[in-house]
């Protein structure tokens, strides 16, 4: 307890000791925070062009008295850029005082900000007062309630105001550095923010870039951090070494929805309405077995589990498929055809982020003294086609497919699709890679996702795409649309395609850069890619879609050509 107090006692008695208990805590923070901040500079962390071009401006804004607004993301560093500009000031010797709007109730704001009087005696002063000859700095400045809002702008006209509950005028000089991460132009045109505050605050605009604009000062900052931690707890500087930082996944980007798990994803469009389902319909497998096409017994002879043996005219419809996606990515899509090796090496697989993280679900080989390990995806070898090169901005974007067998453990499939062939430890895929510029590949990213549509339209087979959110998306991506085919057997939608955008995230773990328009320096490429589908999953939708009550399935129109003229596939 800070204090008694002894009955009877008196409002005013309590009142007193309740303030003098406030203060005593807010000293406290005060001096804890002193203690964590010794010995702490506020250098603006980073070597990135996007640093470079903010520490040039505060070194031109510093020594002005002008006022600053400070506009970025969250967490992006604006209160360093604050202090920076006071320690670059002439008001550098004054006090640096800070109010955070977003975390001040709208209730006390102005006795935060102003201070209260009762009866002509001071009982508190407020950060205007505090920040006398020195830099007051109004962190999210768009939080501040309106009426609030009205009269620090008479303060920054008259500089001087009224105490809370007091009469006095108080007359200050003080420099106001106000910062926001939300949109101030928005909410000036909704009314919630008022325009003539905005230009009285934003005299000097600056602008800090959020980290997913300077990726390559990330090691600085770790780095930084470590000495922080280190200095603060008394211990020796360490260093964060190269497997923890192979272990980072992508940052996604600002759209995407933030969630758990698949539950939390959202549906971007729905094409093809679903039929009315029949009482006979069945799942492939089952299907497959009364035709004689396709053996997972057999399979599980040869291999194990996970293993299908396809005969006969499912066989040969799977090669359709695949040839016929091939021709369509190839001649219309602008995609160019490539056969890669199977087998990689380990820094192949490290570029595209399969090691060090999912090591368990790869095969490998012995290989000389090492091992090579068999592509999960055509994705590997086709992304790895650029690595430790610098390629030729008129050359982007570079656009790769493949008709390749894919080589997957399924470490962390346990009991899921047991049966048929929806996850198997071998399967056919035809991929989409685009390797771009850095201001061109969301714009692939909708192209690569509407080029995998389109093989499922000439299909004729409903599906929806979905966007991931947060907690569903893979790796190394930086947003993913899945697109997720109608199995009527299944009576669900099931993933058929993942097209992903991953910026620059796969290029620094490969090296691999493009020359500037300009040609005056290089910068790390973008990747992006995509299932054109999955050959194995298409197989499957389309013997569930074109199933007929007789167990014969239907062959496709746009696949009869690779056919041979063939209609139906019906059991011998």
């Amino acid at each position: 307890a800070y204090d008694f107090i002894e009955k009877p006692f008196k409002a005013d008695r309590l009142i007193l000791i309740a303030e003098r208990a406030l203060e005593t805590s807010k000293l406290r923070r005060e001096v804890s925070d002193l203690k964590l901040r010794s010995g702490e500079t506020f250098d603006l962390i980073g070597m990135s062009s996007a640093m470079s071009q903010l520490r040039q401006t505060i070194e031109r804004v510093a020594p002005t008295n002008s006022r600053v607004m400070i506009v970025g993301p969250s967490g992006s560093g604006k209160e360093l850029a604050a202090r920076a500009i006071h320690t670059l000031s002439t008001r550098k010797g004054g006090p640096f005082v800070t109010l955070s709007a977003a975390n001040i109730t709208p209730e006390r704001m102005e006795i935060e900000l102003f201070g209260t009087e009762s009866n002509g005696v001071e009982r508190k002063v407020g950060a205007l007062e505090e920040a006398h000859r020195g830099i007051l700095y109004i962190d999210e400045v768009a939080d501040m309630p309106r009426e609030t809002q009205n009269k620090i702008l008479r303060v920054l006209v008259e500089q001087q105001f009224e105490r809370v509950g007091g009469t006095k005028r108080v007359k200050v000089d003080v420099r106001i550095i106000s910062s926001t991460s939300q949109n101030l132009e928005a909410m000036i045109a909704d009314g919630r923010f008022r325009e003539d505050l905005y230009h009285r605050l934003a005299v000097v605009p600056v602008m800090v870039p959020g980290l997913a604009e300077r990726r390559e000062d990330i090691p600085y900052l770790v780095d930084n951090f470590m000495k922080q931690i280190a200095r603060q707890a008394g211990i020796k500087p360490r260093r964060i070494g190269d497997d923890a930082l192979a272990v980072l996944p992508n940052v996604p980007l600002d759209d995407v929805p933030v969630g758990r798990d698949e539950h939390d994803n959202v549906v971007k469009r729905i094409v093809g309405k679903v039929p009315t389902r029949p009482n006979w319909v069945k799942e492939h497998f089952e299907i497959g077995e009364a035709l004689g096409m396709m053996d997972f017994e057999r399979a599980a002879k040869l291999s194990g589990s996970r293993f299908t043996v396809l005969k006969g005219g499912l066989a040969r419809m799977e090669r359709a498929i695949g040839q016929f996606m091939l021709d369509l990515h190839t001649t219309e899509h602008g995609y160019e055809e490539v056969i890669p090796p199977l087998m990689v090496k380990d820094d192949v697989l490290f570029g595209t982020n399969q090691l060090p993280k999912f090591e368990e679900d790869l095969f490998f080989a012995p290989h000389g003294e090492g091992r090579l390990g068999l592509i999960p995806t055509a994705e590997v070898p086709l992304t790895n086609l650029v690595r430790e090169e610098i390629t030729a901005h008129e050359m982007l974007p570079l656009r790769y497919t493949a008709l390749t067998p894919c080589f997957r453990s399924e470490a962390g499939s346990a009991g899921r699709d047991t049966r048929g062939m929806l996850r198997q430890h071998q399967f056919y895929k035809v991929e989409l890679v685009s390797i771009t510029d850095q201001d061109s590949s969301l714009a692939e990213h909708e192209r690569m996702t509407q080029c995998a549509e389109e093989v499922l339209k000439r299909l004729e087979l409903p599906f929806r795409t979905m966007v991931l959110c947060t907690g569903d998306m893979g790796f190394g991506a930086r947003k993913t649309y899945d697109i997720e085919v109608w199995l009527p057997g299944q009576n669900a939608y099931r993933e058929i395609s993942s097209c992903s955008v991953c910026g620059d995230f796969q290029a620094r773990r490969m090296d691999a850069r493009y020359k500037d328009k300009d040609g005056k320096g290089n910068r790390f490429v973008h990747t992006l890619n995509g299932s054109g589908t999955a050959v194995g999953r298409a197989l499957i939708a389309v013997i569930e879609n074109y199933q007929n009550e007789d167990g014969s399935v239907t062959i496709p129109e746009v696949l009869r050509p690779y056919m041979g003229g063939l209609g139906k596939i019906e059991s011998k």
